[in-house]
């Protein structure tokens, strides 16, 4: 819960009022992180949106210091001196925000509440508006990402589906070869049908239409530690698997066969960079949009390692199929992780620099998601 309740002026709209006010209904449902804090730069109430930007509650937050809260805020303290003299407003933009495992920029804007002519003028209180401009920017790239992830699977299994036939004429021809070879000569055919075998089934992999996908209960923390054990059992001390879950999220609706495949492929990935620790997250989003499409509880599964990095030169096109950074890569864990993010009307995104590399996928907790592909 947060701390704006009562009356709506002034910091009178710290705790202890019970009244819920039209203009408190608004400010509880904005997007927008709102903050109030007093003279002393002591947080006197914040709404739901501030929570989710902090990923603290309300009652860890009311009655902190705003440098403690936010230390990149502290050169900006006379400005805040300032604004409760002037009563002029300021805004300050990309203002980062330090948060453990990810990192937000945000705009701020500042404006002085000032009392009565005849109140304590220690009664004033700053007014923070706080906007995610970095999820903002994204919005556009994701909805872009979407259409362009559908394109390509039409393309690429159309180009599979072309694919079949020749390579099913050239492992036939190589049978005929090899009875009238000597043994000795029929090693190369061998190689010939088995590399065709081989393309056959990267050939099918791509071309399958999707299956249904089978609605289930499921709980994301026992499809982490399933993937968690499946890791283990490959690498086994070589990686060091970290948990961070939030006991809170509830179960949702969701094939628990293919998040397992879409998870497994983004661990694997992380395994595969040469990290040496691989971070396994949970956490709620709430009032939080995808493609074109806004959710009220969506959740957010990360996957971060501490490898090199993505290369610069795949960053564009890590989710198209046969894309991959390795020799021995196919090219299909992401791309696969994505369509079944996509068509569990979620989607995954990440963020890389060398060091620290972060895997997210998000999906809605209540949807109708296409369980025909």
């Amino acid at each position: 819960m947060a701390y704006f309740g009562g009356r709506t002026t002034g910091p009178n709209l710290a705790k202890g009022d019970i009244v819920v006010s039209p203009a408190e209904n608004i400010i509880e449902n904005l997007t927008t992180a709102v903050v109030v804090a007093d003279t002393a730069l002591r947080l006197q109430a914040v709404n739901p949106a501030t929570e989710m930007l902090f990923e603290l509650s309300a009652k860890q937050m009311v009655g902190q210091q705003l440098q403690r809260l936010w230390p990149q805020t502290a050169p900006l303290v006379s400005l805040f001196a300032d604004t409760l003299q002037t009563a002029h407003s300021f805004t300050r933009r990309g203002l980062p925000l330090l948060l453990p495992g990810r990192e937000a920029i945000v705009d701020m804007t500042v404006t002085a509440l000032l009392p009565g002519r005849n109140v304590d003028r220690r009664d004033a209180a700053l007014l923070l508006e706080l906007t995610q401009v970095d999820r903002l920017r994204r919005l556009a790239q994701e909805e872009e990402l979407m259409d362009r992830h559908v394109a390509q699977r039409a393309v690429v299994r159309g180009l599979a589906h072309e694919i079949k036939n020749p390579l099913g004429g050239l492992r036939g021809a190589a049978q005929l070869l090899e009875r009238k070879l000597t043994e000795s000569e029929r090693e190369y055919t061998r190689i010939i049908i088995r590399e065709a075998d081989r393309l056959q089934s990267l050939v099918d992999r791509l071309a399958e239409p999707a299956r249904p996908y089978l609605q289930a209960q499921v709980n994301i923390h026992q499809i982490l530690e399933h993937v968690r054990s499946l890791l283990l059992a490959e690498v086994g001390e070589n990686v060091v698997f970290r948990r961070d879950y939030d006991p809170s999220i509830p179960e949702f609706a969701a094939d628990p066969d293919q998040l397992v495949q879409a998870i497994l492929n983004l661990v694997r990935n992380a395994v595969q960079s040469s990290s040496r620790t691989v971070v396994l997250r949970s956490r709620i989003e709430r009032q939080f949009t995808i493609g074109q499409r806004r959710h009220k509880l969506v959740l957010r599964t990360e996957v971060e390692d501490n490898g090199p990095g993505v290369p610069q030169a795949l960053r564009d096109t890590l989710f198209y199929p046969m894309v991959t950074g390795r020799a021995e890569g196919s090219g299909l864990g992401l791309s696969i992780a994505q369509d079944i993010a996509r068509r569990h009307g979620g989607l995954i995104e990440y963020v890389s620099r060398p060091g620290r590399t972060v895997f997210t996928l998000f999906l809605p907790l209540r949807q109708d998601y296409d369980a025909t592909g």
